[in-house]
């Protein structure tokens, strides 16, 4: 039986250390929560995480010399190549950029250079870093926005704006403290969310300014804006917000006080070269055809494959925070070969990914699994949603089956795009009833084999009409 339950609220994701430490079983179990079959790519993902837990254990001098093994997925589109990659970096919450080989150029073209792509990374990682450490000083930077708050709500009275003040008059000191003590309470039962405070905001502003694309100019552009930037302080303005937005307006001001950019850019630049993860999809589009010798557009191909290769074997990349180092970095390379094969890239980028994954096309069985098990599964996502209208759908087992065979004789007769095609099935059996949820009277809906076969047998029958609206 294939049953289906609305999913339920979760916990909050396991601390690092244990992530850190899971075992080649324990990531393949994790990833099969939301990814179907692929075991052997699972596998080679597992293995290569688990070895960088590995080599952190490793001796100084041994451990720069061991480096990561780059896989290479080969497999047709929807199979869950990107997912796989994603999902990985998810779990263990290493700074991670999905990226499209086909957008780069080789340098001398007008176009991204690869080099940005770490670049991109490592802006990433400070983000991450710097959101960890912003929830480590939240409890103190509420404090503080909370005295902010309250001085805003309650300003001193004239004559006891100073120490002296309040010392010439204790009276008036307790009587003022008392009366900010009740303030603080009703603060924190909202019994001031109504009222409206007056408070200075920073307005960051980024220079109207451009620069030409061209070998080396993007990352010339970055900098000429960060100077010109720093030359232009923040203006600050005078804003009137009510209490909640107030203090979440001064909480995040106080919390960038206390964090310590040094040390945050460190960690982030630390991150990324120790566990940063690059997955660079659509490898396949950068190859060379060679049944027609190097002509054209395969010239410029081979020449982002020949930029990708200091990257990928190890360089020194320049960012806006420091030089980072591309030696450890894991990279995961994806492309579905349809016109093209592994042996078409060059022998020395071939080399870089000593591991090959080939992923297997998926059948009805795989789709019945999509549908139903994983924690996303799809079924279990327009549940929800309709759930949201008071709507209650219910799928039949047979309505599963259903569902899942037809998106396979689709994907045999026209063009394989694998579990992509269970959303373009689902959304046109749904559409009727997504469109009229609001409206609907009996919010309690069935679907059975039956009705998916009325719903979609004129355009499963014909092909053509299948191509367009498939």
């Amino acid at each position: 039986m294939h049953e289906v339950t609305m999913p339920q609220s979760e916990q909050k994701p396991k601390d690092g250390d244990f992530v850190a430490s899971l075992t080649p079983k324990q990531i393949v179990s994790e990833l099969n929560k939301f990814i179907v079959g692929q075991n052997n790519a699972k596998r080679a993902v597992a293995i290569a995480l688990r070895n960088r837990w590995r080599r952190q254990q490793l001796s100084d001098s041994l451990r720069d010399e061991v480096g990561p093994k780059n896989i290479l997925m080969i497999g047709p589109t929807g199979v869950g190549k990107t997912e796989i990659a994603r999902r990985l970096a998810k779990l263990s919450k290493s700074p991670f950029i999905k990226v499209e080989a086909s957008k780069y150029t080789e340098v001398g073209y007008v176009g991204r250079d690869v080099e940005s792509m770490v670049r991109d990374l490592v802006e990433l990682s400070k983000t991450m870093v710097k959101e960890e450490m912003q929830v480590e000083v939240r409890g103190k930077a509420r404090e503080q926005a909370t005295e902010r708050l309250l001085d805003l709500l309650l300003p001193p009275p004239p004559g006891h704006s100073g120490k002296t003040g309040f010392n010439s008059d204790p009276n008036g000191k307790l009587h003022y403290d008392q009366t900010r003590g009740k303030f603080r309470q009703m603060l924190k039962e909202g019994s001031l969310d109504e009222r409206e405070v007056e408070i200075d905001v920073t307005e960051k502003r980024s220079p109207m300014i451009d620069v030409v694309s061209g070998a080396g100019m993007e990352e010339m552009g970055n900098n000429l804006k960060d100077m010109i930037g720093s030359l232009m302080p923040g203006k600050t303005k005078k804003r009137k917000l009510k209490v909640p937005e107030a203090f979440k307006a001064l909480c995040q001001e106080e919390a960038e006080k206390l964090l310590d950019e040094d040390s945050m850019i460190q960690e982030a630049l630390n991150r990324v070269e120790q566990n940063g993860i690059i997955f660079i999809d659509e490898i396949d589009k950068i190859t060379g055809r060679s049944n027609q010798g190097t002509s054209g557009p395969d010239v410029s191909r081979e020449g982002v494959q020949r930029d990708l290769l200091p990257i990928v074997e190890g360089s020194s990349i320049n960012t806006k925070y420091g030089i980072v180092k591309t030696d450890h970095i894991l990279f995961v390379s994806a492309g579905a070969f349809h016109s093209s094969k592994p042996s078409d890239l060059i022998p020395e980028f071939q080399g870089r990914f000593p591991i090959r994954v080939e992923l297997d096309s998926l059948t009805k069985e795989d789709f019945v699994q999509i549908l139903t098990e994983p924690k996303n599964a799809l079924v279990k996502q327009y549940m929800a949603l309709l759930k949201a209208e008071d709507v209650n759908l219910t799928f039949q087992e047979d309505a599963i089956e259903q569902i899942a065979d037809m998106s396979a004789q689709v994907n045999f007769r026209t063009e394989n795009i694998g579990a992509r095609r269970l959303h373009t099935i689902m959304e046109k059996l749904l559409e009727d009833i997504s469109f009229d949820a609001p409206d609907l009277e009996d919010k309690n809906i069935t679907i059975d084999a039956a009705y998916i076969r009325e719903k979609l047998k004129d355009i499963i029958q014909d092909e053509d009409l299948s191509r367009y609206i498939l």
